[in-house]
């Protein structure tokens, strides 16, 4: 049960409130934000709430138990702080919401209504709507290892071990020719064979995008220069002279692995798991069918 200091209560039970309700938004970038639906500004724990910055709130969910409560807020773009660009940018993402109910009178007269995350955020050309969800969301999440041929550690974490930061593993590029939204050809890379990049990691330096990450769907040769692809277009246009290091990709098989990292004794696989194909499967001629290993590599 929430408790609500006994000058709040009074304010509650009087004919008439001096109350806003205050949003405070902790970025991915790590700036602190602050909004309200009052009409001018609530300063509190350090944080000035902007007034009129188009922030408006949906019915609040809030349940007891373990189930994921969630709500909505939405407005217009015409706070300063708030740009479309952020929020392209993915700034606002997974973004930290506590939401106060605050007398503007006396700031350190509230409550703490809810706090979760910043989900899907839906956006217009001058209007935004973010879904807020409960910090119980959290666990409807899937944790675990799952029993796959493919590897489940993440390529450079502390599972597999392999150490990113080798010049082997990474190397440093410029855009010199934008042929897409999401390919181009670039300087730098001439040391590493086709694809070696591919399924990797790609981290922008400079440009518009400084600071982004993207995936790489491909990598190779055009002529003179490397040609990069990435599996999405990157929230701001690519534009020659944009440096970026790129990290190697992992398709998460065995033989890879192997061949690519000498790293098979960290393969966090099942690859002597028989897929669908063998259940269904039947003796032929032809066949090998000792009881061995089905995993080649």
């Amino acid at each position: 049960m929430r408790e609500i200091p006994a000058e709040l209560q009074a304010r509650l039970d009087g004919g008439a409130t001096t109350l806003a309700r205050c949003w405070h938004v902790l970025r991915r970038d790590s700036e602190v934000m602050g909004f309200t639906d009052h009409d001018e500004a609530i300063e509190f724990d350090g944080v000035v709430c902007e007034p009129g910055s188009g922030f408006g709130p949906s019915a609040v969910e809030q349940s007891s138990g373990l189930s994921a409560d969630s709500h909505d807020v939405s407005g217009a773009l015409s706070s300063e702080r708030i740009t479309a660009d952020d929020i392209a940018r993915g700034l606002y993402g997974g973004a930290e919401v506590t939401l106060w109910l605050v007398d503007w009178q006396e700031p350190e007269v509230r409550v703490l209504l809810s706090r979760g995350l910043i989900g899907e955020i839906r956006r217009g050309e001058a209007s935004f709507e973010a879904e807020i969800t409960g910090l119980a969301d959290r666990l409807g999440r899937p944790f675990g290892r799952a029993y796959l041929p493919g590897c489940s550690a993440r390529l450079g974490d502390t599972e597999c071990g392999i150490d990113l930061a080798r010049p082997e593993y990474r190397g440093m590029g410029a855009v010199i020719a934008v042929r897409g939204a999401q390919l181009f050809g670039a300087s730098g890379l001439d040391a590493f064979s086709g694809n070696w990049f591919a399924g990797g990691r790609l981290v922008w330096q400079s440009g518009a995008n400084a600071g982004l990450e993207g995936h790489v769907k491909a990598h190779g040769r055009g002529g003179q220069e490397a040609v990069v692809e990435l599996w999405l277009s990157p929230p701001m246009e690519i534009a020659p002279g944009d440096v970026f290091e790129i990290f190697a990709g992992c398709n998460k098989t065995a033989v890879m692995c192997s061949a690519k990292f000498d790293n098979i004794l960290n393969f966090r696989g099942f690859p002597h798991m028989p897929g669908d194909d063998a259940l269904a499967s039947y003796p032929g001629d032809g066949g090998t069918h000792d009881g061995g290993s089905l995993f080649r590599g």
